[in-house]
């Protein structure tokens, strides 16, 4: 099995700073995600906050908090759109996203995913140790079987809100080479390594480029 390239000390220290961020965000940032929970509520009828199981740290589940920017029958929506679309079949396949015209987005789901902003219910999350501000991917558990061999690698760090695969093209990537991604992340992991991913993380964000 491969180690990530990180000292006990180090990745105290990179605790530490979750902590620290996630607990000053949540209170800076809490009027702003009520305001959030409201439009999400008025758009569309459903909670505005949804849990979904991911794989985390060491392979422990958990329940990860995000934003809802999905109709409440999303699922009926994905199975009928690849029943009926093979070109979406194999786009799914392949990313396992749909980039351009996914129907189970909406509204204001849009406009919180090319921002990011759907993701910062994930700070209780880091709050509550169960990611970080920076890694690999939370995968869904049904993903496992599909990350292969490189699943014992990534599940050596906490899953992160951001994250390399991110910053170099997110749901352009094919999932085999986000997996590729993120597993080099963890054994190359360096507190440089994390700040400059962080950099461009907010340079995309400010930007306004799309972040889905």
């Amino acid at each position: 099995m491969s180690k990530p390239r990180a000292t006990i000390i180090a990745l105290s220290i990179k605790r530490g700073i979750d902590l620290l961020v996630s607990f000053v965000a949540i209170i800076l940032l809490l009027p702003v995600m009520l305001v959030i929970a409201l439009i999400i509520r008025w758009d569309s009828p459903g909670p505005a906050i949804y849990s979904q199981e991911r794989l985390g740290w060491r392979g422990r589940t958990f329940r990860c908090y995000k934003f809802r920017t999905m109709h409440i029958n999303s699922e009926q929506k994905l199975a009928q759109l690849l029943a009926q679309d093979p070109s979406a079949r194999r786009e799914w396949e392949r990313y396992r996203k749909l980039r351009c015209r996914d129907p189970r987005v909406t509204r204001v789901g849009r406009f919180l995913r090319r921002h990011g902003l759907d993701e910062l219910p994930q700070l209780l999350n880091v709050l509550k140790g169960e990611m970080s501000l920076i890694g690999p991917r939370p995968y869904l558990v049904e993903e496992r079987p599909l990350i292969g061999p490189e699943l014992s690698t990534i599940l050596q760090m906490r899953p992160g809100i951001t994250g390399l695969w991110q910053v170099l093209g997110k749901s352009e990537l094919p999932f085999r080479q986000r997996v590729r991604l993120e597993a080099w992340y963890v054994r190359h992991w360096s507190p440089g390594l994390d700040l400059a991913i962080l950099i461009r993380t907010v340079r995309a964000i400010l930007s306004g480029r799309t972040w889905e």
